[in-house]
């Protein structure tokens, strides 16, 4: 199978497996296990924020994240398709009791007038905005990586309503690797950022939820309430600190392989790339080839590719490091022949 589907099912190399194997383990609720410590301090060096909290997954660390900086009867402010309004089943409703107030984005980006203009002013009729919530890169918008400048300036208007950012940066080391930039140039415009270890960088499991020390110390007891207090959970961290470590600079082969995807695929009567790929996400319409995207998909499994609906017409390709060049020429093969 040449699969398609998500860079979250990529498979632990033997570095990664061999670290789970002899890591040095201990309580992680007492604050004892040492890979996790390790893993912890170097997460929040290399994305330039006081202190970092291992969890479960990317959903975790963002619920945790609104937990946090949020209370019941706030409202959020984030794109209409942000993962963590789309894709993570109403939490921010469910646990934080916070409600949501989205903006149209172009290429995952608001603008930064329509921001300033959905913070709520001081009215009793009024929930109060507690967070503004980013998403770099952006999962709907195809892997879209957030302009620098856009961040910035949605950054200051936070600061001058004080205002937390919090950036769901499942894939910003794919921002980093498609701009040649530090990712500390991305994270200086966000209060709190959370990265996942499990999607290009390909750990087995595990996210990082990083900020100042006072918002992890409170974050670590939301990441409690939640049954996110783990054990030796070394053996799960040990893998993700290879990921980190190891696994960052790789990503521009994925970015590579997905402009030799979408370039096939553009190529291919009947079939339209429908985003400007700047990263390891390739979307196209099939509706010109009359069928729609889960006939589409099911036609590729029969073939043994794998790929996800993105919608009615829409199918998405995502590249990581289990797809190689050739899986994608041997691809585009089939492709053309369906």
């Amino acid at each position: 199978m040449i699969d398609f589907r998500s860079d979250t099912v990529t498979k632990p190399t033997e570095e990664m497996r061999k670290a789970a194997y002899l890591a040095m383990v201990g309580d992680d609720v007492y604050g004892e296990d040492p890979t996790v410590n390790q893993l912890e301090k170097i997460a929040a060096e290399i994305l330039g924020k006081e202190a970092a909290l291992f969890v479960t997954s990317g959903t975790q660390g963002n619920q945790i994240a609104v937990l946090t900086h949020c209370r019941p009867g706030n409202e959020i402010i984030l794109e209409e398709e942000s993962h963590i309004f789309y894709y993570e089943s109403g939490a921010v409703s469910a646990f934080a009791g916070v409600q949501t107030r989205t903006i149209k984005g172009f290429r995952g980006a608001m603008s930064p007038d329509l921001v300033e203009g959905a913070i709520r002013g001081e009215d009793q009729h009024y929930p109060e905005t507690g967070l503004i919530c980013l998403e770099n890169t952006h999962n709907r918008a195809g892997g879209a990586v957030l302009p620098l400048e856009n961040m910035k300036q949605i950054y200051d208007i936070a600061e001058r309503h004080n205002i937390p950012v919090h950036m769901d940066g499942a894939r910003l080391f794919n921002a980093v690797a498609a701009t040649k930039r530090d990712v500390k140039e991305f994270t200086q415009y966000c209060d709190t950022v959370q990265i996942c270890l499990s999607k290009g960088l390909g750990a087995p499991v595990g996210s990082i939820l990083a900020g100042n020390k006072e918002f992890i110390q409170k974050a670590r007891k939301w990441r409690k309430r939640l049954g996110g207090g783990l054990r030796q959970v070394g053996m799960i961290a040990a893998p993700g600190l290879v990921a980190l470590t190891t696994m960052r600079d790789r990503l521009s082969e994925d970015h590579e392989n997905a402009q030799l995807l979408a370039s096939g695929l553009a190529s291919i009567s009947g079939i339209k790339v429908v985003n400007e790929v700047d990263t390891n996400i390739v979307v196209i319409d099939v509706s010109e080839l009359n069928m729609n995207s889960t006939t589409f998909v099911e036609k590729l499994k029969e073939k043994e590719i794998l790929a996800g609906t993105f919608g009615s017409n829409l199918v998405r390709f995502v590249t990581h490091f289990n797809v190689s060049t050739e899986n994608i020429k041997r691809a585009l093969q089939i492709i053309t022949t369906l």
